[in-house]
């Protein structure tokens, strides 16, 4: 059984009870919880403290008390700033100074660039904003109050405040609101001693946001980066930032849509990216955090499956093992870097992967290859079985990439074309307005009014979202005829 991730938000209290249930399980000799027994703890257990060490053995941590001092870890750096409000009085200059703060940074959440717009305009009827304190001077102020304000009071270059709970420099480079010298002010606060390594953990994940993640940006709704990124981050990097940051990492690798540039990469290799302890985050994080081969590794494997060469030659001019899996992200159903490239046809890819010595393909990843080149599958039951059985979810990935040729090979093999918790093939083919194989997808029997669980859209929300307009036309056309 593999260890566990913690949860968002991980709470203490909810842990205890967990162990307390695990030893009532226990107690009554459930089959699953003697299992989690028999692989995290050398001795039965017989008590709640022996309950605890299992628990927390599985979910990577030595010890209860390790656990314990994991979860004041992220207790102290957790902040939700997505949940802050905005639209609120503006009475006083405390109430629209933080009005300003939430409206001009991202908050990953649901951000959305009319707020900057906004920003701008409360900090044009209020001029008085951008000095109210060193967190709106930051974003906002010219250099020279910056350094007036930090000749006076140094000790606020590291101060957290604002309705965000940030450090100054946070505020600085999660900011999205044109300003003139942003680096100049960000090399004032690293002299009077900010932290190059300051972050925080959203919403009580292990992935810290660093001053680093913010100055690169992007991500899952594809934020916009700093307007100075490149020089923000590069003095970030100079000033000590560790580069093994795991969710620039992510924000720009697997975490946010194409367009992809290599240009984080880049630079956090030319500072050691993959080498180095991991630096104070990993310290923290412990076995929550990839390790910085880690990071290279799930690198590997994301840019081999989006078919990204140039990153592939950064990432294996660093001597990373072609096979190592990383983190095992899921998203990736398991496979290595090679099974990756080779089956979706990236041959350059591929055959760098080989030269480097990684190993072969087996039958089943032979069997999924070969559906995707179009070649003509005639698989035996027992074959077919197992490459359901190791990859139920590759219709999701066949039908993101517009596949259309792969779908009915897949189907008579034995794979569930409507497959998904979150999305179904058919979501993924209309977001990326794959009509012939939305088209294909229907005709094979994928649902139409199948709703993701998060949005609750049905896949003609999904196309309508990215402006696909001829798949909504087509699925509107299909609901027509099928209510007509």
């Amino acid at each position: 059984m593999p260890t566990r991730n913690l949860p968002n938000d991980p709470s203490l209290e909810h842990l205890k009870k967990q162990a307390k249930t695990l030893l009532k399980q226990v107690q009554a000799a459930d089959p699953e919880a003697l299992a989690l027994v028999a692989e995290f703890s050398p001795a039965d257990v017989g008590n709640l403290a022996g309950a605890q060490l299992v628990l927390a053995r599985s979910y990577g941590f030595a010890s209860w008390a390790r656990l314990v001092h994991h979860l004041e870890l992220v207790d102290r750096y957790s902040r939700s700033p997505h949940r802050q409000t905005i639209g609120g009085p503006l009475d006083t200059p405390e109430q629209r100074a933080d009005e300003f703060l939430k409206l001009a940074t991202l908050h990953y959440g649901q951000d959305d660039s009319a707020r900057q717009t906004t920003a701008r305009q409360l900090l044009d009827e209020f001029p008085d904003v951008a000095r109210s304190n060193i967190y709106t001077m930051v974003i906002a102020a010219p250099p020279d109050v910056v350094a007036a304000a930090l000749a006076a009071d140094p000790a606020a270059a590291a101060r957290e405040g604002g309705p965000y709970r940030w450090e100054p420099l946070l505020y600085l480079t999660y900011s999205r609101l044109e300003a003139d010298d942003r680096v100049a002010v960000a090399k004032l606060l690293l002299d009077n001693g900010a932290d190059p390594n300051s972050g925080y953990l959203w919403q009580g994940m292990p992935s810290p946001f660093t001053a680093l993640t913010g100055a690169f940006g992007r991500g899952e709704n594809d934020q916009p980066p700093h307007q100075n990124r490149l020089e923000l981050a590069r003095l970030l990097l100079e000033a000590g930032a560790d580069p093994n940051d795991s969710q620039t990492m992510y924000n720009c690798g697997p975490g946010c849509p194409p367009p992809y540039d290599d240009v984080h990469l880049e630079l956090l290799l030319e500072f050691g990216l993959g080498k180095g302890d991991g630096g104070p985050w990993h310290e923290r994080m412990t076995t929550a955090h990839p390790t910085p081969r880690q990071l290279l590794e799930d690198e590997l494997v994301f840019a081999s499956h989006e078919g990204l060469l140039h990153r592939v030659e950064l990432v294996l001019a660093q001597d990373v093992d072609p096979d190592g899996r990383g983190t095992q992200h899921p998203g990736f159903g398991g496979h290595r870097a090679y099974e990756l490239a080779a089956i979706q046809g990236h041959t350059e890819i591929a055959e760098l992967l080989l030269a480097k010595g990684a190993a072969p393909l087996d039958d089943v990843n032979e069997l999924y290859a070969a559906v995707l080149r179009g070649d003509r599958v005639d698989a035996d039951p027992e074959l077919a079985a197992r490459a359901v059985a190791r990859n139920p979810m590759l219709p999701i990935r066949v039908a993101e990439i517009g596949a259309t040729h792969a779908l009915e090979p897949l189907q008579k093999l034995g794979f569930d074309l409507n497959v998904g918790r979150f999305r179904t093939p058919l979501h993924l083919a209309a977001v990326n307005g794959h009509l012939d194989t939305v088209r294909k997808l229907i005709e094979l029997g994928a649902d139409p009014t199948a709703e993701d669980p998060q949005y609750h859209a049905t896949p003609r929300g999904w196309a309508q979202h990215s402006h696909h307009q001829d798949v909504v036309d087509y699925l509107d056309t299909l609901e027509e005829s099928i209510t007509g």
